[in-house]
């Protein structure tokens, strides 16, 4: 794998840390800027809101900047979200902090995946751009504890300097390694705009939203059940946390060569297996040994949906894949705050700390159905082809595959070519 990938990977090591670190330092914001856990549990939306919005916005304003360069720019913005919140004077200050932080999440995952595949020979696409997740995963292992801890012992500011310090990190390593991608002359903000708009992509887009919800039905409130289901202490809390980054990182390992293999039985089987071990959580939880296990594998089959649906979208995009796959992420997050909501709402109602797990699974059961349609849509469109509508004219013209032959993998080309 190119050096390259390090660097994405770096990027998003800082990216997962401060998107996740804020849900352990609540109480330590809240006491020091004077107000309450709830309150301060705005600062985590305030940062998804950052990402739907950003995703598309900063995707379509630099559709026209060369590749490298624009991950840079994101990546500076970033490091001036993050320390414009270690910064900030009030809570007003460090919602605003939150949002600016969040801003360019989506827009560098969408177009660091595109670069990704195209760093890569064909049928390695796939791989490369769960190399580039695996910072993510990592981050939820290591970097969200030992910031949490850092933030428990030196404030909750030293936090965000760290990230703001990874950040710089990561741009140096971009700067180093990533090599020179081009725009592609053809490529233009309405032709992406029109690539969004296609039917295969959204519906990609909505099994993202209602697939990954289920994850976070239940990860939304880990660590409540940790204490008042398992029976475990509050220090107990961060090592579940952590076996779940480590199913995660399991589960992007296996992702990639998978989908490279075969893109849409990966997808229907990570998304039919978090079903069954969401509904299966709901009856282990009661027994310790059996929930940490579980917890392993609710990580890994959830984080093992990402790569697939990531890569289907940039399929069906084919040759305007960018502000597609930037979207993808604006959907992980409406599913990141659809599902804390709908398992909150299930908790709320009285029904129990376990009763996240069915509702994720119901959930997740929705975006199965989702793609099962696509694939049919898929299938379809793929015979009328072969009945002579010029299939191998249409995949030939696009650097990015469609149609199930073409699920497996994405066209690569030379890096310095960007087409």
């Amino acid at each position: 794998m190119p050096l390259a990938l390090l660097a994405l990977a770096v990027a998003a090591f800082g990216i997962g840390t401060t998107e996740f670190v804020m849900m352990g330092l609540l109480p330590q914001v809240a006491d020091d800027l004077g107000t309450s856990v709830p309150t301060a549990g705005y600062l985590v939306s305030a940062y998804a809101i950052g990402v739907v919005v950003g995703a598309p916005l900063l995707t379509a304003l630099g559709s026209r900047v060369p590749r490298k360069r624009m991950l840079l720019l994101l990546m500076a913005l970033f490091t001036v979200g993050n320390l414009a919140s270690a910064l900030a004077p009030g809570f007003g200050w460090l919602v605003a902090g939150r949002v600016l932080a969040g801003l360019p999440h989506g827009a560098f995952f969408g177009l660091g995946a595109v670069v990704a595949a195209r760093l890569v020979r064909e049928g390695r696409q796939a791989r490369a751009v769960a190399t580039m997740f695996l910072g993510l995963t990592v981050a939820n292992i290591l970097g969200v504890p030992a910031a949490t801890l850092l933030g428990q012992h030196l404030g909750w500011r030293a936090t965000f300097l760290v990230v703001s310090a990874i950040g710089l990190l990561a741009m140096a390593a971009l700067a180093r390694l990533v090599p020179y991608v081009p725009v592609d002359e053809r490529q233009s903000l309405g032709r992406e705009v029109r690539a969004l708009g296609r039917p295969q992509v959204l519906l990609g887009l909505l099994t993202a939203v209602f697939g990954f919800a289920g994850v976070f039905a239940v990860y939304s409130y880990l660590a409540s059940m940790t204490t008042e289901v398992m029976g475990f202490g509050d220090s107990t809390v961060t090592v579940v946390l952590a076996l779940f980054g480590l199913g995660m990182t399991g589960g992007a390992l296996a992702a990639g060569p998978l989908t490279d293999r075969a893109l849409r039985p990966t997808l229907y089987g990570s998304l039919a297996a978090l079903v069954l071990a969401l509904v299966a959580f709901r009856f282990t939880i009661h027994v310790p040994w059996l929930a940490l296990v579980t917890v392993v594998v609710l990580g890994a089959v959830g984080f093992m949906t990402t790569t697939p649906l990531q890569m289907l979208v940039m399929n069906k995009a084919k040759d305007a894949p960018t502000l597609a796959s930037a979207s993808n992420h604006s959907a992980f997050n409406l599913a990141n705050a659809g599902g804390a909501w709908a398992g909150g709402a299930a908790v709320a109602a009285g029904w129990g700390w376990t009763s996240p797990t069915l509702v994720g699974a119901g959930l997740t059961v929705v975006g199965l159905a989702i793609a099962a349609v696509a694939g049919l849509l898929d299938r379809d469109l793929d015979r009328a082809r072969r009945t002579g509508k010029g299939a191998s004219r249409v995949v030939a013209q696009s650097p990015l595959a469609e149609g199930p032959a073409a699920d497996r993998q994405v066209s690569s080309s030379s890096p310095a070519s960007g087409s």
